[in-house]
């Protein structure tokens, strides 16, 4: 499994904070929503975003918006490695947790700004391994209107936003996500999010290492691009934490990058946020 989260300086997409990158632990596990044989995890795939910058998300006429951006290959990414081909486009993931309301990491939206500066694209995802070229219905993409919570605190780890999204969201289902105890070590888990701003990766094979009051670490399979990315219990389908940061994602090889692998329990794993530090959706 692999991990990742602020490997998106090294691809020149902009970041949004100092947290570090992420890493593959063992076998990579991520597969794109048509490849996915779990019916649970495609139902949670449709509740995620990519952040993606105004600029980059261009509405047509057919009532399809174009995203624009570059293969990981074009961003140095050596032709071998797994997606190269692929788009890379979102800067961070976000997922659904009410009408209106969705969740990211702290150090994705940081002020009012940030905010504004980003669009939020639901089914940014592709129909074959090689797809470049993608489109979403113009109604899969969101404006983030308010800024309700943003938390990076450097002496806890504390990272997650809580934004509020220009209009509902009629046509999928907000999350489900713990409201109450906390993980137990060793639980399986399972990420969906946009590893190095490619289109909707799921990657399950994961379990927890460790945890703390504020965060858990796991070996997930995350890369940037993937903070903010909902990291869910393998079993119940529940939210149980938001991808903040984690072991770095690329290493070079001769003039181009490959993903960073280390072993299945090496290393302390990636850093999760819980859930339920999120006071503001303890109500729902």
């Amino acid at each position: 499994m692999k991990k990742l989260i602020l490997g998106l300086t090294a691809l020149s997409l902009v970041t949004t904070a100092t947290a570090s990158t992420k890493v593959i632990y063992g076998d990579d596990d991520r597969v794109d929503v048509f490849a996915s044989t779990n019916n649970m995890y495609v139902e949670l795939s449709k509740s995620t975003a990519a952040m993606i910058t105004n600029s980059s998300v261009v509405d047509g006429s057919n009532g399809e918006s174009i995203i624009k951006g570059k293969s990981l290959q074009d961003r140095g990414m050596c032709a071998s490695e797994r997606f190269a081909k692929q788009m890379s486009a979102a800067n961070c993931s976000g997922f659904l947790v009410g009408e209106d309301l969705l969740v990211t990491a702290g150090h994705c939206i940081t002020s009012a700004s940030k905010c504004a500066a980003y669009k939020w694209v639901f089914d940014f995802k592709v129909d074959s391994e090689d797809q470049f070229n993608v489109t979403v219905p113009t109604s899969s993409v969101y404006k983030c209107k308010e800024v309700i919570k943003t938390v990076l605190d450097r002496s806890t780890k504390d990272d997650y936003a809580l934004i509020r999204l220009d209009r509902k969201v009629t046509d999928r289902r907000a999350l489900t996500f713990r409201k109450s105890g906390k993980i137990s070590r060793g639980e399986n888990l399972v990420v969906i999010g946009h590893p190095t701003g490619l289109p909707t990766k799921i990657a399950d094979g994961a379990s927890v290492k460790s945890s703390n009051k504020v965060f858990f670490n796991a070996n997930l399979d995350t890369y940037g691009g993937n903070s903010g990315s909902a990291v869910f219990n393998a079993k119940t389908g529940e939210v149980e934490g938001i991808l903040v940061r984690g072991a770095t994602d690329y290493v070079r090889r001769g003039s181009c990058r490959v993903s960073n692998r280390i072993g299945n329990n090496s290393g302390s794993g990636e850093a999760v946020t819980k859930i339920t530090n999120i006071k503001e959706l303890m109500n729902l």
